[in-house]
């Protein structure tokens, strides 16, 4: 399956090992991850690693600036069996904030699982606190479904959250 999109301004593909450098500057950056699922990286072998143990259904790209090849985020649209959707995930390097490379980058993620793996159905989050990532959500054509909670996959910290769905025919 092709996992290359290709956008406006960015060039999503799979995650390689020598992507590390670039992802460490945000998966290592504490603003970045105040509300990530994902414990603060401390060095470059933890995202190697990470990097390393991605699986092909976890449907993980890099987001690349198609102009110097740079990577600013990443983002997964990952199936979920328990609730039968596709998860929508994304991160960005702050120094690219603001700039629309997040909603742009997961409206093309959502095409693609649309085109290539028949996905209909799909869901996303994020905290209440983190209103740009709402945004990224909404602008994509997320509909509000209820309020929660999610926590850091360690168990550290939990999140009053917003949860979204979205269906395409």
């Amino acid at each position: 399956m092709n996992k290359i999109i290709k956008t406006e301004r960015l060039l999503l593909r799979p995650l390689i090992k020598t992507d590390a450098d670039d992802v460490f500057e945000w998966a290592g950056d504490p603003i970045v991850n105040k509300y990530m699922p994902y414990s603060l990286y401390q060095d470059i072998k933890q995202v190697e690693s990470w990097i390393e143990s991605l699986e092909d259904d976890e449907n993980e790209f890099a987001f690349c600036l198609n102009d110097t090849g740079k990577v600013i985020g990443s983002g997964s649209i990952t199936f979920d069996p328990e609730r039968n959707t596709y998860e929508l995930g994304y991160n960005i390097n702050r120094a690219y904030w603001g700039n629309g490379y997040a909603t742009e980058a997961a409206k093309a993620m959502i095409q693609w699982a649309y085109s290539n793996l028949d996905a209909r159905d799909f869901c996303s989050s994020h905290a209440n606190a983190n209103v740009a990532s709402g945004k990224v959500i909404l602008k994509c054509g997320f509909q509000f479904d209820h309020y929660g909670q999610y926590s850091r996959f360690d168990g550290s910290e939990t999140f009053d959250a917003s949860f979204y769905v979205l269906h395409l025919d």
